[in-house]
């Protein structure tokens, strides 16, 4: 059997040839409407051999690593999808996790070639010790349209691959440590095209606008037109939510996926605007807890579907997942992250910073228990690329079924006693003080029911624990008022009654790639030097 995953994208181009597989935005009608590239999925497959001519002349083969630095949406998928078909590995960083990251990454994958804009080339050759492993250089354009032209290229056919092959090396985040390379198999690719699928009722012929690029990925495999939305990637916090509803409602949008931060903004503006966004079926929302507020408002616009939110991470998706219908708004014990999806087994064990060479017969802690989430299934990765004391620290063997892992999310929850998973917060942010252990989400839902502390975030400074609050630039009167309010808050639950310390910030720092991570240690960093406003009740 073949499982290399670019073959979807010949299937579907074969079961439905003209219908869009793409649509990226190049300007404005003379109506004010978006102008689109718009390419039929048999066009996306011929434009997708063109590459892998052009990739093998320039001398690209199979197992060869290929850095992919290009712009989102025809640049990017056509690429990669040419890189599987070859049997090579794309790897892909997050450009905006800032230039030092960025460079050790790209010296800890080793890529044989590098798929570039120009600027990206230019960095090749200025950062030489980076990209020493570098032999091939394939020049892209910088245009998010470009396209090579397919006129006279030989269709290509899918290299064959096994299950277990290496497809993919997927670099994450960073939010609570040094990035990680993950190790991507095709037959995972294939599973997690089967669950989400599965989970949410996707069917071929759905419009999807992917506000994180690399989800556009997805899309050929699923038979799914992917809209590329009017954001700069870079910075996505900037994004304009008037023109991701124009498109949404231009384009009969049925399906989205992007980070809280994001879909509030929409949110708040179709609000505003009076506006309901009757095409879309579903909103998948992760990359950070869904906010009480954001669950509620999404009832106003998502007339004819519902919100949901996946949980997971780069090393594991999806998990489990919510839906709007299931959710206690006025929840305080942490964020409810739904049932494990099919095929995918979630335990909790003792929370411990120490690596768990093996699971114990029948480990993991009984419903209601609080500790750390470990997770394996058919979507969870089983190594990180070349970091042998990461793969020590995340992975767990069990000696009950040879060759299983299982994955620590580096996550604390429980599992209630209708299976349901709740997400409590990340373990290295958690916060040990003399009268035990606060977790960030329980704590910080108590103060996000203040108006105007809706993004805030639990730290310790030292055994003692904090709260900082992103807020607009206010005098020490109105910091003195606001901090007797929030320890109000905190003195009507027991969770919280501990907590009298505040900082205030007009901006918390936050991961590039959902601008909905906040980055908690490097804000227990900065406490220790900062202004506390701290009350007496």
């Amino acid at each position: 059997m073949n499982a290399n995953i670019a073959r979807h994208l010949d299937r579907m181009a074969a079961a439905q040839p003209a219908a869009a597989a793409l649509k990226v935005p190049r300007g404005r009608t003379a109506s004010g409407g978006i102008d689109y590239l718009t390419l039929t999925f048999a066009e996306l497959l011929a434009e997708t051999d063109a590459w892998c001519a052009r990739l093998r002349k320039k001398g690209v083969a199979r197992g060869d690593r290929a850095l992919v630095m290009v712009k989102p949406g025809l640049p990017l998928i056509a690429s990669a999808f040419a890189l599987f078909k070859i049997g090579a590995v794309p790897v892909i960083i997050d450009p905006g996790m800032g230039l030092r990251n960025f460079l050790s990454c790209v010296e800890r994958s080793r890529p044989r070639a590098v798929v570039g804009i120009p600027v990206a080339q230019v960095l090749s050759l200025v950062c030489r010790r980076a990209f020493r492993s570098v032999e091939v250089r394939v020049p892209v354009s910088g245009s998010h349209t470009a396209r090579l032209g397919a006129a006279g290229v030989a269709p290509a056919d899918a290299a064959t691959a096994a299950p277990g092959e290496l497809a993919a090396i997927l670099f994450t985040s960073g939010s609570t440590g040094a990035p990680k390379g993950v190790c991507y198999e095709h037959g995972m690719f294939d599973a997690q095209v089967a669950l989400i699928r599965e989970t949410y009722g996707i069917e071929p012929g759905e419009v999807d606008m992917p506000l994180l690029p690399i989800f556009a990925l997805f899309n050929p495999a699923l038979g799914m037109t992917s809209v590329i939305p009017e954001i700069d990637a870079r910075r996505p916090a900037s994004a304009d939510p008037a023109k991701i509803v124009q498109a949404i409602l231009q384009e009969g949008v049925t399906n989205s996926f992007g980070s809280p931060t994001l879909w509030r903004k929409v949110a708040e503006h179709c609000q505003s605007k009076g506006i309901a966004l009757p095409s879309l079926r579903r909103v998948l929302c992760a990359g950070a807890p869904v906010p009480a507020d954001l669950w509620e408002s999404s009832r106003s616009f998502l007339t004819a579907g519902r919100l949901h939110s996946p949980y997971g991470a780069t090393e594991a998706l999806p998990v489990s997942t919510v839906s709007a219908d299931e959710i206690d708004a006025g929840s305080t014990r942490g964020a409810c992250v739904g049932r494990p999806v099919r095929g995918v087994e979630v335990r909790v064990i003792p929370i411990s910073d120490a690596p768990i060479a093996s699971l114990a017969p029948g480990g993991g802690l009984p419903p209601g228990s609080v500790g750390e989430i470990i997770v394996r299934g058919p979507v969870v990765t089983r190594e990180y690329d070349g970091l042998p004391e990461a793969n020590a620290a995340a992975k767990i063997a069990d000696p009950s079924s040879p060759g299983s892992v299982w994955h620590r999310m580096g996550d604390c929850g429980m599992l209630d006693d209708s299976g349901r998973l709740w997400f409590l917060g990340r373990k290295a942010e958690r916060v040990e003080t003399a009268d035990g252990t606060m977790f960030t989400e329980p704590c910080e839902q108590v103060f996000r029911a203040h108006p105007r502390a809706r993004r805030c975030a639990l730290i310790g400074v030292g055994s003692v624990p904090a709260l900082v609050v992103e807020t607009a630039a206010c005098g020490t009167a109105d910091r003195r008022a606001l901090t007797g309010e929030l320890r109000r808050l905190a003195l009507g639950h027991a969770h919280t009654a501990g907590l009298r310390t505040f900082y205030f910030r007009e901006h918390l720092p936050v991961d590039v790639r959902h601008n909905a991570k906040i980055h908690r240690l490097a804000l227990a960093r900065w406490a220790v030097t900062a202004r506390a406003h701290r009350s007496a009740e």
